[in-house]
């Protein structure tokens, strides 16, 4: 069985494009990072060196659309994109789990 096709992306500027990739490579290293999530300090500490050249990515992405004269981002564009590229998912690693009753 197919798994179900995803919907399009919607049009975005290359400098978009680096932003959102950007920043959903941040979020997968928080996640990774969470301390509530999780299990060994060495993929944590993997994960915050990474951060770093990440962040510094996503700083580049934003200062090449500002400097481009793009103002403005797009909420809804950038959101549809994003749940696209499975971030609703991604992002919820960046949350305390709730706690187990005992």
């Amino acid at each position: 069985m197919l798994p179900p096709e995803l919907p399009p992306l919607p049009a975005l500027t290359r400098a978009e494009c680096e932003v959102v990739d950007a920043y959903l490579e941040v979020v997968d290293l928080l996640g990774r990072i969470n301390p509530a999530r999780s299990t060994d300090t060495y993929g944590a500490l993997r994960a915050a060196q990474a951060l770093v050249g990440r962040a510094a990515a996503l700083r580049e992405a934003l200062t090449l659309m500002h400097d481009r004269g793009e103002s403005g981002l797009h909420p809804g564009t950038l959101g549809r994109a994003l749940r696209v590229l499975d971030g609703e998912r991604r992002a919820k690693r960046l949350t305390v789990p709730p706690e187990h009753a005992s």
